[in-house]
């Protein structure tokens, strides 16, 4: 296994997941099935793609990868979001405090990478 103690984003994505899967555990108890089904699949799939931008075949694959982590976020706060607003689902705030941390690390990366391709 390939090891990731010096990079902040695998790691935090990483932890993200394992508190995805948890919440989304404690949604399916609660019978919101939909929900949880869509919220762990985009959650997970956050860090899957920055895993998988970690060995790249280019900058571009890289770059990519990262856009489709970028996409996932967005949808996972989506999901979040309903969470909070709905009188009728639980909300985990720590879920939401690691998703704006995510996005600021993702979209950083994605901007220096970005920007490094300008002539």
């Amino acid at each position: 296994m390939i090891n990731f103690e010096n990079n902040p984003l695998i790691q935090k994505t990483v932890q993200f997941s394992l508190d995805i899967i948890e919440f989304c555990e404690f949604l399916e108890e609660k019978r919101k099935f939909v929900v949880a089904k869509q919220l762990l699949r985009s959650g997970t799939s956050i860090g899957a793609n920055a895993f998988e931008a970690q060995n790249p075949h280019s900058k571009n694959d890289f770059i990519n990868k990262l856009k489709i982590s970028a996409k996932e976020l967005e949808e996972t706060k989506y999901w979040l979001y309903l969470c909070k607003n709905s009188k009728n689902y639980p909300f985990d705030e720590k879920l939401e405090h690691q998703i704006i941390e995510l996005g600021k690390i993702i979209y950083k990366i994605l901007s220096t990478s970005l920007n490094k391709n300008q002539p």
